[in-house]
């Protein structure tokens, strides 16, 4: 029976305090399934990263005259080779650990992803990316969708949310995802030493109340249902929490804590399948700054660069690279000329990059001419923006049948199949 927010907060709330636990048959069905099932990471760009600092057209004069402070040099870009269209294309600086991977076959670059009428908002923008439906933003996130489809009994681990809030894209109608920002602070509450007598006193009152399942109450049922589920990932969490990692992530990078997390899950085998990260701060209006040593995207880049070549390392290392795969997306590019400062505005088409031991690395799609003539047919809006080329949809057709095995017309409410790049 469905459980209405109104229901929720009359009859939930105060049982909502009650601290999680369940049964430990739950945690053997999670150890069962294995260790080596294939996950999925899902990374999100956070506030429009702008494609063409990342993967820049080194040669194409227009990008350099429509970017007279923000272009960087040819010079000074990481060739990574040409694409279908024979366009000379080059990674930013910054970026050497992922020249490395792409060189490893490891990476896949795809440009100019989108769809049409591109929304230039971030909130609406996230939204269609996560939900995978412009015409319903609202609605549930595509992984989550993948996730309902999942047989029961589903793992309460199943799904790791490395932030705070649940986004959208982990959004679903049956399974709950646990934010965890932190596996060290995700404890059993008590006002009680750890591992004191009291405190396992308290948790096994919690397991006895949240173990009753009131019949005529759906929203307690609710409520302790979600009890149980949440006190049934403590303990493979902490093991999380001791993983070293056979590499040194940077401590001074959030992202790449985060990424360790999400390694030391999978080496513990807990069970979890799905994971959600982000890294924020691409919303660059101003001082963009691509060159600088401490230069704004050049940070950005940093921090995305250092992180992702630690993970993918690490997974190297430990032999678990083949079973995972990263996905990227940012809910739009932007725009081609820079502004009166220095920064780029809110565009269209963006580049999404796929990273694991079984992607077929190399350049996907074809990289704009970057003259501004509106009747260029690469880009939009009078020639301000990148017109997308590949469907965002068509990419997680691919992932949803290649890499989940799922029917992506299922999961994604439509065929997107044709043209979907072969990354996997």
């Amino acid at each position: 029976m469905k459980v209405t927010r109104r229901q929720f907060v009359k009859g939930g709330v105060a049982a909502f305090t009650v601290t999680y636990a369940a049964p430990e048959f739950l945690c053997d069905i999670a150890r069962a399934q294995g260790a080596h099932s294939r996950n999925l990471v899902v990374l999100y760009l956070s506030g429009g990263n702008d494609a063409l600092s990342m993967l820049v057209p080194y040669n194409d004069a227009a990008y350099y005259s429509r970017r007279l402070n923000l272009a960087v040099p040819s010079g000074s870009v990481l060739q990574v080779g040409a694409d279908s269209s024979g366009k000379a294309l080059g990674l930013h600086p910054r970026l050497t650990g992922l020249r490395q991977i792409f060189f490893d076959g490891r990476l896949a670059l795809i440009q100019r992803t989108g769809y049409p009428n591109q929304s230039r908002s971030h909130f609406q923008g996230t939204d269609i990316w996560s939900t995978a439906d412009p015409g319903n933003s609202s609605g549930l996130g595509w992984v989550g969708r993948y996730l309902d489809s999942m047989p029961s009994p589903v793992d309460p681990l199943v799904g790791w949310n490395t932030t705070g809030n649940l986004p959208r894209v982990l959004q679903s109608n049956h399974v709950s995802v646990p934010a965890i920002p932190s596996a060290s602070g995700y404890a059993f509450a008590s006002p009680n030493p750890a591992g004191s007598a009291e405190a396992a006193a308290e948790r096994a009152t919690a397991v006895r109340i949240s173990s009753h399942v009131p019949i005529n109450r759906p929203e307690l049922a609710f409520v302790y249902g979600s009890s149980q589920a949440a006190l049934a990932t403590i303990d493979r969490v902490a093991a999380v929490g001791t993983y070293s990692g056979t590499v040194t992530y940077p401590n001074n990078n959030g992202f790449a804590q985060a990424l360790k997390a999400v390694a030391g899950a999978m080496v513990r085998s807990i069970g979890t399948k799905i994971f959600y990260v982000t890294t924020g701060g691409f919303d660059t209006h101003s001082g963009q700054n691509v060159n600088a040593a401490n230069g704004t995207y050049v940070n950005l880049m940093a921090t995305l660069n250092d992180a992702l070549l630690a993970f993918y390392t690490d997974l190297q290392n430990q032999g678990l690279l083949n079973d995972t795969l990263v996905l990227s997306f940012s809910e739009f590019g932007r725009r081609i000329t820079e502004n009166g400062s220095q920064g780029t505005d809110h565009g269209a088409g963006s580049v999404m990059f796929a990273l694991g031991g079984r992607v077929r690395g190399g350049l996907y799609g074809t990289a704009p001419s970057l003259n501004p003539d509106p009747s260029n047919p690469t880009l939009e809006n009078g020639g301000a923006d990148v017109r997308f080329e590949t469907d965002f949809r068509s990419v997680y057709a691919r992932v949803a049948d290649e890499w989940l095995g799922v029917d992506s017309r299922t999961i994604l409410a439509g065929d997107f199949r044709a043209g979907a790049p072969a990354f996997l």
